[in-house]
């Protein structure tokens, strides 16, 4: 026998913040049921991170529809308002509406901490400076809901389906399998082995569009086979800067009449319109409020200031869709 001694193999612990829990996640299956809402006119607002100046900017849009439109929070609603009274004042505008909980809403509502961090399930390619910032905001956010409340978040579902005109919509804050999940990404969503993948969610869930968040990038993208077609609208984030040099949020608009706002890029499916729509608030008021909870060495402007004032270093030529369906504001 050798008496070499063989090593034995390196288990690598699962860090908080890139860890996609277990109860995050579904089977496309779970969508292939009868719709919750049926809507002419739905507007998806994901991301919104505690953004009171952009939910002013969507109430404006909502104005001059020709319908009310039916407003969906998908998700991180919650995330800079890490100060008891900025959080309730989120909650109370948030609640009268349907919403989804998002990774930020699951993990500050849980009763019991897992060691999800902040539940982004990040990707090797976020570094790790990054995602321990996240996590850091978190906590901070954990303890913000412990003294305001986050009952109502936890009773708040993983996904819903809607009905817009003839269109089945599913509305996720990840995608199709699970809350955390990142085959939305614009960058997963053009890779080579999408269309197989992407044709087994249409079969398994009977959804024609999907409405996501959480990449924080937005992208919309349309797929078509012989027996049918699938849309993608990610809106990235309705409560910050999506391209670079910009200074506004984005919210996805689903509806079975044109929108009377420009929109930045949509597709047509029939008599349906999927838009990604501008959201243009006061970023003076909203970057104020932000420094009051996040000066200048906190972990969130360390993250996002830079964001915030100038976007992230992506283009809307990414976010965009191509092809023959392909309409662009």
């Amino acid at each position: 026998m050798s008496s070499l001694l063989v090593p034995e193999p390196q288990v690598t612990a699962p860090v908080a913040g890139r860890i996609c829990p277990s109860d995050y996640r579904y089977s496309p299956s779970v969508l292939a049921r009868p719709p919750e809402l049926a809507a002419d006119v739905l507007y998806t607002i994901g991301g919104l991170y505690g953004n009171l100046q952009a939910l002013d900017a969507v109430e404006r849009l909502a104005t001059a529809e020709p319908v009310r439109p039916t407003i969906v929070f998908n998700g991180d609603f919650h995330w800079f308002d890490a100060e008891p009274a900025w959080f309730g004042e989120i909650e109370a505008r948030v609640a009268p509406h349907p919403a989804l909980r998002g990774n930020v809403e699951t993990e500050i509502a849980r009763e019991t901490d897992i060691g999800a961090g902040c539940g982004c399930a990040y990707p090797e390619s976020v570094d790790h400076e990054a995602v321990r910032r996240s996590n850091d905001i978190l906590a901070m956010l954990r303890r913000t809901a412990a003294v305001s409340g986050a009952e109502r978040l936890r009773r708040l579902p993983m996904h819903l389906v809607a009905r817009v005109g003839g269109l089945r919509v599913g509305i996720v804050h990840g995608d199709a399998r699970a809350l955390a999940g990142w085959s939305f990404a614009h960058d997963a969503l053009d890779h080579a082995d999408s269309i197989d993948r992407l044709a087994e969610v249409r079969r398994l869930s009977h959804i024609d569009v999907f409405a996501s968040t959480h990449t924080c990038l937005p992208a919309l993208r349309d797929f078509t086979w012989p027996d049918g077609r699938l849309s993608v609208v990610n809106n990235g984030a309705a409560g910050m800067p999506n391209f670079f040099g910009s200074r506004y949020g984005l919210i996805s608009r689903i509806a079975t009449m044109p929108s009377p706002h420009t929109p930045l890029y949509g597709i047509r499916r029939g008599h349906h319109y999927v838009d990604a729509l501008p959201l243009a608030y006061d970023c003076h008021a909203f970057r104020e409020r932000f420094r009051e909870v996040w000066p200048k060495g906190s972990a969130a402007h360390a993250s996002y200031y830079d964001r915030i004032i100038s976007g992230p270093n992506y283009a809307l030529a990414d976010a965009r869709p191509t092809g023959a369906e392909h309409i662009a504001g």
